[in-house]
C-alpha cells in the first residue's frame, strides 16, 4: 500500500466493497498496527469508505472503535491521534449523512487546533484533493473532538422539548414539537424509530424502569404509552382538560403520574390504561411532577408559584411548599428521598425538606431558573438558566447519604 489512493483507484467495485469493509477491523484482529495506523490516518481511505454508498459514518466510527479496543496497538500519541479523528468524523456525522462532500471541512474544522503530524499530513492532503470550488475554515470555529459534545441527532423537524435515556443507556427518546417522538441508538447516533400518534406538541417523555415502554404527554391533551421494541402505541390515556406538561414513572413501572394546564395530576394505571386519581389543590398549570425513589410520594410544581407534596395512596395533598416567588418550572427529589430541588421564573433554585417542608436553601441566578437535576451523590445539583447558563452546585451543611 504505497500509495493508498492509487492501490483503491486499482480495484474492481466488488472488491473495493470488501476491502472497506472488512480491512481494518481484519487488521486489529492481527495485530498489524503499523498498517492500521496508516490507513486509519489517510484522507484518502476516510473519503473512500465514507464516499461509498454502502457505508455510514457509524462505519467508519466503528473501525477507530476496533483499533483502539486492541489497545495493544497504539499508546501515546498514536492512540490519541486515533481518538481525534473518530471524534471528528463523530461530531461530523449528522452532516457527513446528507451531504458526504463536506468531509474536508469538517476535518479542517474540527482538528485544525491539533498540532499532531499525521492530523496536519491528512489536513495536508483534504486540502489538495479538492477538485470543485470548496470552503475552508481559517480558524477552528466547528466543535473540537475530546470535549463535553459527542454527537449531534437530527431528524425532528422542530424543536425538541424533552428527553429521556434508558435505564441500560443504551438509547434515548427525544419528544418534539412536530408532534413525534423518535428512539436514537446511542452508540451509533442512529435513529431507530419515530413514535406518531399524538395530534399536538409532544412535551415530555418518561422510559420505564426495565426500558421496555415509553410514556409520553402532549399538547393534544392526552398522554400515549410506547412499546419500544415495536414503535408501536400501546394505549392513550385521557382525561385531563388541557395541555399535559410532564409525566414520571413509578419505580415499579405500574404507574403514572401527569401534570397538565388543566391545574391537576393525575395518577395511572399503566397496565389497564386507567386513570386512578386525581389530584386537586393547585391554581394554575402544572409544569413538573417527580415521584420519590420508594413510589409513596410525589412533588409537584405549578405557575401558581408552589410546590405540593401528595401522598399516592390515597391522593391526598400532604403539604404545600410556599417561598417561589414566580412560576415553578421544574422539580426533582433526592435519591434518598429527603430533599427536593426546584427551579423558578423569580430566578431561583430551592432545596426543600421534604419532612418538614420547609425551605432548607437558595441560590439566586441571573435569569429564570428553567430546570434542574440530582446527581447519584444526593448533592450534587445541575440547574439550567434561561440566559443559558448551566451551573453545577453541591449542598453543603447536610448529611451526605450512603447508596
Amino acid at each position: 500500500m504505497s500509495d493508498i489512493r492509487e492501490w483503491l483507484a486499482s480495484m474492481s467495485p466488488d472488491r473495493l466493497r470488501v476491502t472497506l469493509r472488512t480491512l481494518p477491523q481484519g487488521l486489529a484482529k492481527q495485530g498489524d498496527g503499523e498498517t492500521l495506523y496508516r490507513l486509519l490516518t489517510d484522507f484518502d481511505f476516510i473519503e473512500a469508505k465514507i464516499s461509498h454508498p454502502e457505508f455510514v459514518t457509524k462505519d467508519v466510527i466503528e473501525d477507530y472503535q476496533a483499533a483502539l479496543d486492541a489497545g495493544v496497538l497504539f499508546a501515546g500519541e498514536k492512540s490519541e491521534t486515533l481518538r481525534l479523528i473518530q471524534g471528528a468524523i463523530r461530531l461530523s456525522a449528522h452532516i457527513l449523512e446528507k451531504d458526504k462532500t463536506q468531509l474536508a471541512g469538517q476535518l479542517w474544522g474540527r482538528l485544525l487546533p491539533f498540532d499532531l503530524p499525521e492530523i496536519r499530513e491528512m489536513l495536508e492532503v483534504a486540502k489538495q484533493r479538492q477538485t470543485a470550488p470548496w470552503l475552508r475554515l481559517l480558524t477552528p470555529t466547528l466543535t473540537p473532538p475530546g470535549g463535553a459534545l459527542l454527537r449531534t441527532l437530527t431528524g425532528h423537524t422542530d424543536e425538541v422539548a424533552a428527553v429521556a435515556i434508558s435505564p441500560d443507556g443504551k438509547f434515548a427518546v427525544s419528544a418534539s414539537d412536530d408532534n413525534t417522538l423518535k428512539v436514537w441508538d446511542l452508540a451509533s447516533g442512529q435513529e431507530l424509530k419515530t413514535l406518531t400518534g399524538h395530534t399536538n406538541s409532544v412535551k415530555a417523555v418518561a422510559i420505564s424502569p426495565d426500558g421496555n415502554f415509553a410514556v409520553s404527554a402532549s399538547d393534544d391533551s392526552t398522554l400515549k404509552v410506547w412499546d419500544l421494541a415495536s414503535g408501536q402505541e400501546l394505549k392513550t390515556l385521557t382525561g385531563h382538560t388541557n395541555s399535559v406538561n410532564a409525566v414520571a414513572i413509578s419505580p415499579d413501572g405500574k404507574f403514572a403520574v401527569s401534570a397538565s394546564d388543566d391545574s391537576t395530576l393525575k395518577v395511572w394505571d399503566l397496565a389497564s390504561g386507567q386513570e386512578l386519581k386525581t389530584l386537586t389543590g393547585h391554581t394554575n398549570s402544572v409544569n413538573a411532577v417527580a415521584i420519590s425513589p420508594d413510589g409513596k410520594f410525589a412533588v409537584s410544581a405549578s405557575d401558581d408559584s408552589t410546590l405540593k407534596v401528595w401522598d399516592l395512596a390515597s391522593g391526598q395533598e400532604l403539604k404545600t411548599l410556599t417561598g417561589h416567588t414566580n412560576s415553578v418550572y421544574a422539580v426533582a427529589i433526592s435519591p434518598d428521598g429527603n430533599f427536593a430541588v426546584s427551579a423558578s421564573g423569580d430566578n431561583t433554585l430551592k432545596v426543600w425538606d421534604l419532612d418538614s417542608g420547609k425551605e432548607i436553601a437558595t441560590f439566586a441566578g441571573d435569569s429564570f431558573l428553567n430546570c434542574c437535576a440530582i446527581a447519584p451523590d444526593g448533592v450534587t445539583i445541575v440547574a439550567g438558566e434561561s440566559s443559558g447558563r448551566v451551573h453545577f452546585l453541591r449542598l453543603e451543611g447536610v448529611t451526605q447519604p450512603e447508596f
